[in-house]
């Protein structure tokens, strides 16, 4: 267990504004408006369906006396004809859903529609009942430290209402490849997910969706998936069941100082495209890897996460224009936007190479040429193309920077190599120009990144 020194208020001596200096605001009365449109839920699951391990803390299960199991989350109504929104986790694998509102009524509910990559789903109660619904708000137009209340269903109680404020914006906690989260220290427990975060207008701009935790309660540090984010997915679950994404056929990573400085770029803007899946609309725009996308459909590209959701959320069929680094100058290129496969192929250039070398390079690197020796030691793929690294020197940058043993280096300066020569080509070409890093592309795992080396200072 882990303990925090906790000092005593009266050892804190700060000054506090004068616009700050009333007292705090009551909540009733937004309360008493938007309690009403807050639902609980609960599922009966077959134990097969339930994967107790991939469940968010955000859920809580109660085992029963018969082989099922009861789910108990959260949602709200966005719609007088009873659509609700709630965590994807919270419904998945549901034989039956029961919905509760405010007003302890009962209704069964049925799927719309599910998204796993956002963890949203939408459910619909069957009931000829006018339903009192939530506005959607403007999760953009937050701030860190505004006041925000949430509402949901903790631990299996009933309608609990928590107030805290925004603690952090744009988090991401690794649970999808969207991940956008708002961090807030209102009271968020287990029970609580698919519940709604609103501001003090009343409107949602958030769903309660998971919690940091080492005791499986609140520590003041919860997540919610940002309402705009949210709009994009309602939208296509209401009208279609499912969510269908934009996608052009690119893997990216962030860029850095070090790539940026490689490929001959002022500062590290945008994201570097690691690799290019064949025929896809990047490829037949032609996008390569090592280009660097700077902005999407006239916006700016800041991180790797913006740039997959403004793809996504693009209509397929459009054209995007995409501003790109290449070639040491800034390119326009338009691509067609696609329709998101289930699977995605990525590019892999596959030729012979050959024997093999000892000794470090001016890289750090000790590396050696595919041979079926190589190929059984690393347990590569016949046709593999590139060098393995056998060995990295110890403090160099190249070990900084995280290259290991047995990966694979498949392109310096987005030229492909094939044999120990190209390596000692182009490291000459980087020494040529003022030492300048050299560029490698790197298959670990079979996913490939970039990452700038400098070159070791001559002794």
């Amino acid at each position: 267990m882990k303990w925090i020194t906790l000092i005593s208020a009266a050892t804190v001596f700060f000054s506090i504004p004068a616009q700050a200096q009333h007292t705090f605001p009551s909540f009733a009365d937004l309360v008493e408006k938007t309690q009403p449109s807050v639902v609980n839920i609960s599922t009966v699951k077959l134990p097969e369906q339930s994967e107790d391990a991939d469940i968010p803390q955000a859920e809580e299960f109660l085992q029963q006396k018969n082989p099922q199991q009861v789910s108990l989350g959260s949602g709200f109504i966005i719609d007088e004809g009873g659509f609700i929104v709630t965590n994807n986790h919270v419904i998945d694998g549901a034989k039956e859903i029961t919905v509760t509102t405010a007003d302890n009524q009962h209704f069964d509910a049925t799927v719309v529609g599910t998204d796993a990559k956002t963890d949203i789903a939408l459910i619909k109660i069957n009931g000829d009942k006018n339903f009192q619904a939530l506005s959607l708000g403007d999760s953009d137009a937050i701030r860190v430290g505004d006041w925000i209340l949430a509402i949901g269903n903790p631990f299996g109680l009933g309608g609990s209402v928590s107030a805290g404020i925004i603690s952090a914006k744009s988090r991401d906690i690794e649970s999808g490849p969207y991940d956008n989260f708002i961090q807030t220290d209102a009271s968020i427990n287990q029970g609580s997910s698919g519940g709604p975060m609103l501001n003090l207008n009343g409107e949602v701009i958030g769903v309660s969706t998971a919690i940091f935790s080492t005791s499986g309660g609140n520590m003041g540090i919860g997540f919610a998936t940002p309402i705009n984010q949210i709009k994009f997915v309602l939208k296509n679950l209401k009208e279609k069941g499912l969510v269908e994404r934009g996608w052009i056929g690119l893997k990216i990573q962030p860029n850095t100082e070090d790539i940026a400085g490689s490929l001959n770029q002022q500062s590290a803007k945008g994201v570097v495209v690691s690799a290019v899946t064949q025929e896809s609309p990047a490829a037949k725009a032609g996008i390569e890897a090592g280009d660097i996308i700077l902005a999407f459909a006239g916006q700016s590209v800041d991180n790797a996460r913006d740039f997959s959701r403004l793809v996504a959320e693009t209509a397929i069929g459009q054209k995007a224009e995409i501003k790109l680094w290449k070639d040491k100058k800034e390119q326009l290129v338009f691509v067609d936007i696609d329709k998101m496969p289930e699977e995605k192929q990525v590019v892999q250039v596959k030729t012979p190479v050959k024997a093999e070398q000892d000794g470090f390079n001016e890289l750090g690197l000790k590396l050696a040429e595919v041979s079926p020796d190589i190929i059984n030691a690393y347990q590569l793929q016949p046709q593999q193309q590139g060098l393995v690294v056998e060995d990295v020197k110890t403090d160099s940058d190249a070990e900084l920077k995280g290259v290991k043993k047995g990966v694979v280096i498949t392109h310096l300066d987005k030229k492909p190599v094939f044999d120990i020569n190209d390596v000692e080509t182009y490291i000459a070409e980087a020494k040529a120009e003022n030492n300048r890093p050299v560029l490698l592309l790197i298959e670990e795992n079979n996913v490939p990144h970039y990452a700038a080396i400098k070159l070791e200072k001559d002794e």
